[in-house]
């Protein structure tokens, strides 16, 4: 395993270096100079103070960030097992038996989706409202669900309330409405659905009550702490105005932008931008059990909780609560990305890593099992870094029979951003020789004359699908990068195992080839076997029971 260097690692999240590359491991250089012309970690901290905590903030609203940090364990220490002989969920007949043969679809909750992808809640970070288009579009063109994160509400600048005994509850708002009409538009109304999410600011200003009763949302998120990596949510701001609205509104904004010193900062040009900080939230069994009931009875047709990747005992309780409260599905996020302003030192050393927390997740849902073998459990999410559909199937395999789904957030905004900026570059006639060349192209090809039916693959096929509508290319890519690239990728694998339907994957589909990756199976009882002692007595049998004469 790679030691990991907090100077080397931290670096291209704040936008910070060292003069030398032999740096200690407090960031600093072994002599450090006062006349030195760069700004190395504690330099840059010394001017802009707060905002070196954060991933870059010139890059805010048009980026995601993650983790370069090697946690010593990730899905590459697991290898898929493979198949030659039989089928499962199908006919076993030679033209049956072909990859494009597997079935993916699959129930997220009771919703019965295309694809094991649901888009994690994406909520008022610009990166996703700008990115929404592509992403809601994308979502529904492939037949998965997407998510409406937290904070839709509060951060619209246009949104209505009334007032309220206690806190204003919304009546109207543009943001919520445009997420919600831009799914529906191009959704088919079987496959997939869209989720709205609530955090405790949400709570406060009757989300739920309000998309349920005005907009017909059927399907419901209740998200335990992680926002911003477990300390809320959080995002800048780049007006006075707009960071005074939100205050009014109950959040937290920094630095305060009612104080007249502040003010008169801004007016100066001092104050680059605000920040503003959801709450964390306090819960206890009763009140979760409750919240719990009270929207199942305001006719939610699936719930969902949405949390992090905390402690194991806190993600035990969290997992009791869902199986108690008979929720729908439960995503647990492991540690390393953000799509927000998450603090790079909690991304980095914070929460527990994606396949030690699938592990975990999994371990105690087989003690729910064995306590309780008639307990219904709530279909299961996966995510933080996936990307893959290797990542994709050993997640389904690891986590079998719970885990029915893959949570992606950082992976299908590339998606959109990337297919955005290429169909402007594509309408402004400015794509470059080296574009061509990434893409495939031969080297006599004009740059000015590529057509976006040329550089997506699913172009056409959309079109013809959806004649008369305007597909922008963002969702292009989206539908393309989950169908064509995801979706057959999974089915290849799963029809190299011979399995072709998703619920038949198993933990016997894998096969862990480190110790690390031994140790944590064996320490939840996962019953992954390794790919040296992989199902020995079969193999004895099989050599045994042959004639060598």
């Amino acid at each position: 395993m790679t030691k990991f260097s907090m100077v080397t690692h931290k670096t291209s999240m704040i936008g910070s270096r060292t003069r030398v590359e032999d740096s200690c491991e407090s960031g600093l250089c072994p002599i450090c100079i006062a006349d030195c012309p760069v700004f190395c970690e504690v330099s840059k901290s010394a001017l802009r103070g707060r905002e070196a905590l954060y991933p870059r903030r010139e890059y805010f609203g048009n980026s995601t960030a993650g983790t370069p940090k090697d946690f010593g364990l990730s899905y590459g220490d697991f290898q898929i097992q493979f198949e030659v002989r039989g089928a499962q969920g199908i006919e076993a007949h030679e033209d049956k038996v072909i990859f494009p043969n597997v079935d993916m679809t699959m129930r997220w909750g009771n919703i019965l989706q295309k694809l094991p992808i649901v888009i994690a809640g994406l909520g008022s970070t610009y990166v996703a409202k700008r990115n929404w288009e592509g992403l809601a579009i994308g979502a529904a063109l492939a037949g998965v669900s997407i998510t409406v994160g937290e904070n839709v509400v509060g951060m619209d600048q246009f949104a209505q309330f009334a007032n309220h005994s206690v806190y204003p509850q919304v009546t109207d708002t543009d943001d919520m409405k445009f997420r919600v009409n831009t799914y529906r538009e191009f959704w088919d109304g079987k496959h997939g659905d869209i989720i709205v999410q609530k955090n405790v600011e949400d709570t406060r200003l009757g989300v739920f009550d309000y998309v349920m009763s005005k907009l017909d949302i059927e399907s419901l998120e209740l998200k335990f702490g992680q926002g911003a990596k477990a300390i809320g949510g959080e995002v800048r701001l780049s007006s006075l105005e707009r960071a005074q609205l939100l205050q009014q509104r109950g959040y937290l904004v920094f630095p305060d932008p009612s104080d007249p010193m502040v003010i008169d900062q801004w007016n100066a040009g001092l104050i680059p931008d605000f920040e503003r900080h959801s709450r964390v939230g306090l819960s206890t069994t009763e009140d979760v059990l409750e919240e719990i009931d009270h929207v199942r009875s305001s006719g939610a047709k699936n719930i969902f909780i949405k949390t992090g990747a905390y402690r194991p005992a806190a993600t035990a309780w969290l997992l009791r609560l869902a199986v108690e409260g008979k929720v729908d599905g439960i995503t647990f996020d492991g540690a390393g990305g953000g799509t927000g302003m998450s603090p790079v030192s909690m991304m980095n050393e914070g929460s527990i890593p994606t396949v030690y927390l699938e592990a975990l997740v999994v371990g105690c849902l087989d003690m729910i099992k064995k306590k309780n073998p008639n307990v219904n459990i709530p279909t299961v999410a996966i995510a933080g870094g996936i990307a893959n559909e290797t990542q994709m199937f050993k997640a389904l395999a690891m986590g079998a029979p719970y885990v029915k789904c893959i949570a992606m957030a950082r992976a299908p905004i590339t998606a959109a951003m990337k297919s955005k900026y290429i169909g402007e570059t594509i309408s402004k006639g400015t794509v470059t020789p080296a574009m061509l060349k990434s893409l495939g192209f031969p080297k006599d090809k004009n740059p000015s004359s590529l057509s976006l039916n040329e550089a997506f693959v699913e172009y056409d096929n959309l079109l013809k699908i959806h004649k008369g509508k305007e597909i922008p290319a963002s969702a292009v890519g989206v539908y393309t990068y989950f169908e064509s690239k995801l979706g057959t990728g999974l089915k290849q694998l799963s029809a190299g195992a011979r399995k072709f339907n998703l619920d038949l994957i198993d933990r016997h589909d894998i096969a862990y080839i480190t110790q690390r990756a031994k140790d944590v199976c064996n320490k939840w009882n996962l019953h992954v076997e390794s790919q040296e002692s992989l199902d020995f007595e079969l193999v004895k049998n099989e050599i045994y029971s042959g004639n060598y004469e």
